[in-house]
């Protein structure tokens, strides 16, 4: 299974790790974790995939809603 966050990991065990190993696999988890991570954005780019492809074809809501506003343009479905 596959969460925002990336995969869920599930461990089964026999019986119950003490309290050194439970540390262990806590640490191994999340050495995984951070070596399998994906690199983070840079600072600069705040916009999102979606945002980028409604730049790059020139699509904007503030017309459509000026137009709706003075009673042109298509009907709203809501």
């Amino acid at each position: 299974m596959v969460c925002a966050r990336g995969p869920i990991i599930s461990l089964y065990m026999e019986r119950s790790p003490n309290p050194d190993e439970a540390a262990a696999i806590a640490a191994a988890i999340a050495r995984f974790q951070a070596d399998t991570a994906p690199p983070q954005a840079p600072e600069g780019e705040a916009t999102g995939a979606w945002q980028r492809a409604a730049l790059a074809e020139g699509v904007g809501a503030k017309g459509v809603l000026q137009r709706h506003l003075e009673g042109g343009g298509e009907r709203w479905l809501s």
